[in-house]
């Protein structure tokens, strides 16, 4: 009996350790980021995504990035943040800018698997520029920099795509640098 129980445990080990390792994993902000997992079930632990959760949170969005999808994610990290003029985040952290934050959130939204892949073969069709329809109504373009992804918002500003291709359950986000500002 004994021998029949270790033989099933070992199975049983040996069953989770190879799911855990065929779930391609990459570490964002000092967390791993899992394939299994939402978007909003990863970002919250990544140390480098704070600021981006808060506003999520505030503006209410956190059930939709939850949600089925999928999602595209230019997720913008703290650094990003902290390049708007002072004191930016913290109004549009206030229920009365719920509607403007919203707007700045969704913008960094595209419908869809929008992999490096997908992305770049865009680019490349396009003769070096792809336009995407953010979840707002808003456009964004993307472009190569040597082999640097970058993206443009409708008022010029450019972020660089820093990681790439963080896959979700429910879509796939991308890290950038810089936050993306819609007209």
């Amino acid at each position: 009996m004994f021998k029949k129980i270790l033989v099933m445990s070992m199975a049983l080990s040996m069953t989770v350790m190879s799911a855990m390792a065929s779930e391609k994993t990459v570490e964002v902000g000092g967390a791993a980021m899992y394939p299994s997992k939402d978007i909003i079930d990863n970002a919250v632990n990544s140390k480098d995504h704070t600021t981006l959760v808060a506003a999520i949170k505030a503006a209410g969005l956190v059930e939709t990035l939850k949600g089925k999808g999928p999602f595209t994610v230019f997720a913008p990290t703290n650094d990003a943040f902290a390049k708007l003029p002072a004191g930016t985040v913290d109004t549009l952290l206030k229920p009365e800018s719920k509607a403007t934050l919203t707007k700045i959130l969704t913008y960094h939204v595209v419908s869809g698997n929008m992999t490096a892949k997908v992305i770049v073969a865009a680019i490349k069709k396009g003769k070096g520029k792809a336009e995407m329809k953010t979840v707002s109504g808003g456009m964004l373009t993307a472009s190569l920099d040597g082999k640097a992804v970058k993206i443009t918002d409708e008022k010029g500003g450019v972020a660089t795509v820093t990681v790439a291709d963080v896959i979700q359950k429910n879509g796939v986000i991308h890290v950038v640098d810089t936050v993306l500002v819609p007209q």
